[in-house]
């Protein structure tokens, strides 16, 4: 039944999308040709005039074919609406890429760049709106309990156990658990419904939509039974693997052969285009904000020079792309100290200057790295870059702590925006900045950067009052201060 529904769905979401694409022609017809040049305001007359009637069904039959192409029509019941929304953008673009150039190169008619921008404005928002509404209303009959999907689970270990988990706290999936079927029986999965022989006969009637096979590494003999069971009776199969905990969010499978490899750690910036489209925005953006903050960078080099002796730049070898040092730039915030390769600085500290613990405050000690971005060394967006010698301390002690230099080191970051800077968990900031670099896209930079500007540029830490400028006497002494601020 959930595959007729879900075959219906996708009929009616295709007619759905273009109806929608062709009112979105026929409203940029009207609203350029008509009311923008010709000031015409009955529509009737300006479509006909035009002709627009045909081409906006043939267009939108069109694009419904490329969003065919980019797989739009299906279940979403995992993807986010983020997704979506990206995939349509990209396909809306090909698609108003392809209908401009067919136009130019056959000359059939004359068009409007100006329609066909309106035309891709409109396409695309009355077509995203329609698939947030559609969301919303099989989210909420699913959480009444229609438009199930069944499902029947092989094995009662602790990935059995945890996907259970998941559908029970996420009622908008829309998941059904029949039961399950094991050697034994336990406690919190469900009704027993029998042993693994006992699959064929479980799978012989309509029931069943979906078999989710949960075996554990002890269990793994039974799988070639299972899954002939499985596809004798035509039932749709998904494995849970035993090594689960090690496959990334998005992984990649590369066939040699007969042969099929994951990936472990799947990097979007891994992809040329990628990467060349994040570079080109770190130039772009760090040359904007050079000039944009070349003022407030004057004014902070006189007060350093002012508030204590030494260099105005604290410079220092960091951990790069690749596990390469680097020379990150700063504005001094301390004074000069003989312990600025192992030391770390606190929240409040007397050895800050009253200048320097202003700039902190506000970040601006940050914005000569701008000048790292521009060479090459670190990005606007990425994870934060530590010093060698806590590299070496962490990555004995922090799981993955080494992945976060598979990508170039960035000025601010998704740990950041979520409140870890300074002196805080490496754990939590070890696992955002994994997060950031299995789900990067050009987008979440974006709004990685807003977040930022809107909310991340001033920090927990707290001014110093101008008397602690002056040294404690155990540094008059002799004694080694911490250095300058470490990520």
């Amino acid at each position: 039944m959930i595959r007729k529904n879900q075959r219906l769905l996708n009929i009616v979401n295709c007619l759905l999308d273009i109806f929608l694409i062709a009112l979105a022609y026929l409203l940029a017809v009207w609203l350029w040709l008509g009311v923008y040049r010709d000031n015409l305001l009955n529509p009737a007359v300006v479509l006909l005039q035009n002709g627009a009637i045909f081409p906006a069904l043939l267009y939108g039959v069109f694009m419904a074919a490329i969003y065919y192409a980019f797989k739009l029509y299906g279940s979403f019941r995992f993807s986010t609406l983020l997704d979506e929304t990206i995939a349509l953008l990209k396909a809306n673009l090909l698609g108003l890429l392809l209908i401009g150039m067919t136009l130019y190169l056959t000359r059939a008619v004359d068009f409007s760049r100006g329609v066909l921008v309106l035309f891709y404005v409109f396409s695309t928002g009355l077509v995203v709106l329609k698939r947030v509404t559609v969301r919303h209303f099989l989210r909420h009959f699913r959480m009444l309990g229609y438009n199930l999907k069944h499902v029947l689970i092989v094995g009662n270990g602790r990935l059995a156990f945890e996907y259970v988990d998941s559908l029970r706290r996420n009622p908008q999936y829309g998941y059904n658990v029949l039961g399950y079927v094991a050697a034994s029986e336990k406690q919190g999965l469900g009704q027993h419904l029998g042993r693994y022989e006992d699959l064929p006969d479980l799978l012989a009637g309509p029931a069943v939509d979906e078999v989710i096979v949960a075996l554990e590494p002890h269990e793994t003999q039974f799988m070639n039974t299972i899954i002939a069971s499985c596809e004798k009776q035509g039932a749709k199969i998904r494995i849970i693997p035993f090594y689960n905990d090690y496959i990334p969010s998005r992984p990649t499978v590369d066939v040699i052969g007969s042969v099929k490899l994951i990936s472990i750690r799947t990097i979007p910036l891994d992809n040329m285009l990628n990467a060349a489209l994040k570079r080109g925005m770190d130039i772009v953006g760090s040359l904007v904000l050079i000039v944009l903050t070349s003022p407030i960078m004057l004014i902070a080099a006189i007060g350093v020079k002012l508030s204590s002796p030494g260099p105005i730049l604290f410079r220092q070898q960091r951990v790069g792309l690749n596990k390469k040092l680097f020379t990150m730039y700063k504005f001094r915030s301390m004074r000069v100290n003989a312990n600025q390769d192992t030391g770390w600085s606190q929240n409040s500290d007397p050895r800050k200057t009253w200048f320097g613990s202003l700039i902190r405050k506000c970040s601006i000690d940050e914005l000569p790295q701008f000048f790292n971005v521009l060479k090459g060394d670190m990005s606007l967006i990425g994870p934060r870059p530590e010093i060698p010698h806590f590299v070496e301390q962490f990555k004995e002690t922090v799981p993955l702590y080494m992945v976060k230099h598979q990508v170039r080191p960035g000025i601010t970051g998704w740990a950041q925006v979520k409140g870890f800077r300074g002196d805080t968990s490496i754990e939590g900031r070890i696992q955002c900045d994994i997060w950031y670099i299995e789900n990067w896209s050009i987008f979440l930079d974006i709004k990685i950067l807003f977040m930022t500007i809107f909310g991340g540029l001033f920090n927990t830490e707290k001014l110093e009052p101008a008397h602690a400028a002056q040294p404690p006497e155990n540094e008059q002494a002799g004694a080694e201060p911490p250095q300058e601020k470490t990520e």
